[in-house]
């Protein structure tokens, strides 16, 4: 199946709503601000006063949806390029590449949210591993002003490409990384301005917000205050300015590491899943975020810019507290060091993979070192087979979801995992390649868009693992996800399919935008990116056709598409367990709600049919 653009009759409506900005003399200047890790319904004029004013006096996407699975990398590169992960091929923060990556640590399955990896993997597959031109590098090619601020990884990802050896003439880009061995340089036009306005050539550390603890010591109990403070300071007082000065349209993506980051590393539930993610330090994480959005937008206001700029705020994907019990595991009965009696380890589905399929596990992590007994991965991934250096399974480790790739393309094997998966009460919801074939219980990737022109390697399984709500009166909320991950239960991590990490935060406010307006079409962040290229005149050239819709409904004059619901069921398994995938369309164009085994998933009920959430 193959996600297209919305239906023919829209298009000419498209056109019209955008070709106004298309013909001023000045194109409209765009912000792109991302709080990473928002959730979607838990913005409030109290929580966050700045995202609730650009929501309720511009226009409110009140049905936003992050794309499966729901990490960082792949709704990066979704917002980019306004492609579905089958074009884009970042499938999630991890992945398997299909070689060793000597920036990520000689290593098969790289963590990509690192500068100088990028580069690694963008240098293997010709040159710009996307396969897709992104937002940024295609509004510099029209003459626009452009920079990327923020954290490390999706930032760059706006403009990945050609940037080492043309620090004049790359987009601005500024991340943790700025200042050091790895970082995009600096032009002598920045430094210049950084030195002049008393801020460093390096971005500051996280400090204290970047202490996750362990399973004896909280994790922070700070937000990346004085990191993000740089990033802003360095967006509003230098970039918006230098862009003013040269009197050429802009565009500026600003990627707020809080909240995640807060609630990531949370120190307020230790080992507890309430309050998990709702405790004072994740809201601190989110009041900092709009700290950030507050600047930004009190600059575009001195300088004169308000009114020629739009400014879209759109979250990568909501947000779940870690749950580490499980009833079935083998590697739960186990005991670690470093993890507490009866919780799952870091890295238990290789651990209990490689038990079921009678495999040998070795760490891809640790120079193919074989796992003992009572260990586990250092940072989850494992590969099995008798030869690390060849291995017949392999598990990208990510949180809410898992990656699994069959190097061989072996379709017995696949049929063996995917029995043992289903045997395990931790998985809700299996997501198989079509290419190999069928299996009960599960459902193919293409329904998801996950099959396209991708150039990294397709996994071969995604594994999503089981959510559900401790009870408060908003789900998504209080959505607490098993997650595999070096973090504890308590904390906080996404990636999974419930509707507490598929419901992001989107809204907007500018010139292109309608003014108190409420959009109750699904949108995504695919149609992010499709919007900002539309808003900015480009013409993208795809590769695949996986695509984003430009979201006219939510533009003065633009075409109202219709929308309807659906939901798509598997044959059930041998223990009869289904894998129910909840969507909504425009045209043809999907947009995932929630999936996995009814009554483990957060917007599934039991019969496998939407939950109800306050507010719909």
């Amino acid at each position: 199946m193959r996600l297209k653009t919305a239906v023919l009759s829209a298009s000419f409506a498209i056109l019209s709503a955008v070709t106004a900005s298309a013909q001023n003399s000045t194109p409209r200047n765009l912000i792109l601000f991302v709080p990473d890790g928002l959730r979607g319904r838990i913005v409030t004029p109290e929580t966050a006063p700045a995202m609730a004013e650009v929501r309720d006096k511009g226009v409110n996407f009140k049905n936003p949806h992050s794309l499966f699975p729901t990490f960082t990398m792949a709704n990066g590169s979704t917002m980019a390029t306004g492609h579905y992960l089958g074009d884009t091929g970042t499938f999630s923060n991890t992945i398997y590449t299909g070689y060793s990556s000597a920036p990520a640590g000689d290593t098969v399955v790289p963590f990509i949210e690192n500068d100088a990896v990028l580069g690694d993997v963008d240098e293997h597959f010709g040159g710009d591993y996307l396969n897709e031109e992104t937002i940024l590098k295609m509004a510099r090619a029209q003459g626009f002003s452009t920079a990327a601020i923020g954290k490390v990884g999706p930032t760059l990802l706006f403009d990945h490409t050609d940037r080492a050896d043309r620090p004049g003439l790359h987009s601005i880009v500024i991340d943790d990384s700025t200042g050091g061995k790895t970082g995009v340089p600096l032009s002598d036009e920045m430094k210049a301005a950084l030195t002049k306005a008393d801020l460093p050539l390096a971005t500051p550390s996280r400090g204290d917000n970047g202490k996750a603890g362990d399973a004896k010591t909280p994790g922070t109990v700070v937000p990346n205050t004085a990191q993000q403070a740089y990033f802003a300071d360095v967006a509003s007082k230098i970039v918006l300015p230098m862009f003013k000065e040269r009197a050429k349209p802009f565009v500026l993506v600003f990627w707020s590491r809080d909240p995640d980051g807060s609630q990531h590393n949370t120190g307020d539930s230790l080992n507890t899943v309430t309050p998990g993610i709702n405790g004072p330090t994740s809201l601190a994480g989110i009041k900092n975020a709009d700290n950030n959005l507050a600047q930004l937008r009190k600059a575009l206001d001195d300088l004169g810019l308000s009114a020629t700029t739009n400014v879209m705020i759109a979250a990568d994907h909501g947000f779940s507290t870690i749950s580490k019990e499980s009833k079935t595991s083998p590697s739960a009965k186990a005991a670690y060091e470093d993890t507490p009696k009866d919780f799952l380890p870091m890295g238990f589905l290789a651990i209990d993979l490689a038990k079921a399929l009678n495999l040998p596990l070795f760490d891809p992590n640790d120079k193919n070192a074989r796992i003992a007994d009572n260990a586990h991965p250092k940072a989850g991934n494992g590969v099995l087979g008798q030869d690390p250096a060849k291995p017949d399974l392999v598990v990208a480790t990510n949180g809410g979801s898992d990656l699994i790739y069959l190097p061989n393309k072996d379709k017995k094997l696949a049929e063996r995992t995917v029995k043992a998966l289903l045997e395990q009460d931790y998985v809700s919801g299996l997501f198989v390649d079509d290419n190999l074939g069928r299996f009960p219980g599960t459902l193919p990737m293409s329904q998801l868009g996950l099959k396209g022109k991708a150039t990294t390697p397709n996994p071969s399984i995604v594994v999503n693992f089981r959510s559900y709500s401790t009870g408060c009166n908003e789900p998504t909320n209080c959505s607490v996800e098993v997650a595999d991950t070096v973090l504890r239960q308590g904390q906080g991590m996404h990636g999974s399919f419930g509707r507490g990490d598929t419901m992001n935060f989107m809204a907007a406010i500018g010139p292109d935008f309608k003014a108190g307006y409420v959009d109750a079409l699904p949108v995504s962040n695919a149609d992010v990116g499709a919007t900002a290229a539309r808003l900015m005149g480009l013409t993208p050239k795809p590769k695949g056709d996986l695509i984003g819709r430009v979201m006219t409904e939510a533009m003065p004059n633009g075409a109202t598409p219709k929308a309807s619901s659906d939901t798509v069921k598997s044959e059930a398994s041998a223990n009869g367990l289904r894998t129910v995938l909840n969507f909504q369309r425009v045209g043809k164009q999907r947009y995932f709600d929630a999936a996995g085994f009814p009554g483990r998933t957060v917007g599934l009920d039991a019969e496998g049919g939407k939950q109800k959430t306050a507010g719909k």
